[in-house]
């Protein structure tokens, strides 16, 4: 396997990008969308894990403000959701020249790649691990819980490991997510577009949302749902439980 590092040029900004492949691979790649604190570095080896045991290319980006893509002067938007699925991911994938990609979502990923889907942009499947439709007060006091903890423990010296801008990547996801008009977000009107097989995967302690999540892309998605629900497991259940989410990744997108 190959693996290269690149930055896509958007607008005036750079958007870094990683690319594990093998030149002898036709598959679809997989696209991975990190979580709201997330970036290249922080998926670790589950990328390369993923790859090695599917042998297909995977191609994973750090959002705008995060890890080494370029940073975001002030205040994130409400809406930074939509923007990233409407405005950035379908150029990334046009600069890739990927035509109907496999996108695994987490958490805020999850939430883009349910957006871009709904939108009527071209995919194959998605993976969604701790997906986000609407905002619960479980969601709000977890970062709020998180604001706690950079303010009190070494939190912020472990980010800054993976941010080159660490307090423009925690301050724009926190103040947006424990904004008084980020209650009102949803996107559950984006579902009933979505007609492709979807794998739905939650941890019951997880500490940033619900069952509910998974319960209403269920019942509003057109498409198959394969749905795993893991016990003793927060919100990253690619971190806790690798080599179950890998077998159950590969019976999906083989009988898909």
């Amino acid at each position: 396997m190959n693996e290269t590092l690149e930055f896509f040029k958007y607008n005036d900004k750079n958007i870094e990008i990683k690319i594990i492949s093998d030149e002898r691979n036709s598959l679809e790649p997989i696209i991975f969308l990190h979580e709201g604190l997330g970036s290249i570095s922080l998926w670790k080896d589950w990328p390369s894990m993923v790859s090695a045991s599917l042998k297909r290319d995977v191609i994973i980006y750090s959002r705008l403000g995060m890890g080494n893509s370029s940073p975001i002067i002030g205040p994130r938007e409400i809406n930074y959701m939509h923007i990233e699925a409407i405005e950035i991911l379908p150029k990334i994938v046009k600069y890739l020249n990927v035509t109907n990609p496999i996108l695994y979502g987490h958490s805020d990923g999850a939430s883009i790649a349910l957006i871009y889907a709904g939108s009527g942009y071209n995919y194959k499947n998605l993976i969604l691990e701790a997906p986000h439709v609407f905002v619960e007060n479980i969601s709000i006091k977890g970062a709020n819980g998180a604001k706690i903890m950079w303010k009190n423990s070494n939190f912020k010296e472990k980010l800054s490991k993976h941010h080159k801008d660490v307090d423009g990547a925690f301050n724009g996801w926190c103040n947006a997510w424990t904004s008084k008009e980020f209650k009102k977000w949803n996107i559950e009107e984006y579902l009933p577009n979505i007609k492709s097989p979807i794998m739905l995967i939650q941890g019951k302690d997880d500490e940033y949302g619900t069952l509910k999540q998974l319960d209403n892309i269920e019942k509003n998605v057109q498409g198959n749902i394969l749905r795993h629900e893991l016990e003793d497991c927060g919100h990253s259940p690619h971190s806790q439980y690798p080599n179950i989410l890998i077998n159950e990744i590969k019976k999906f997108l083989y009988t898909n």
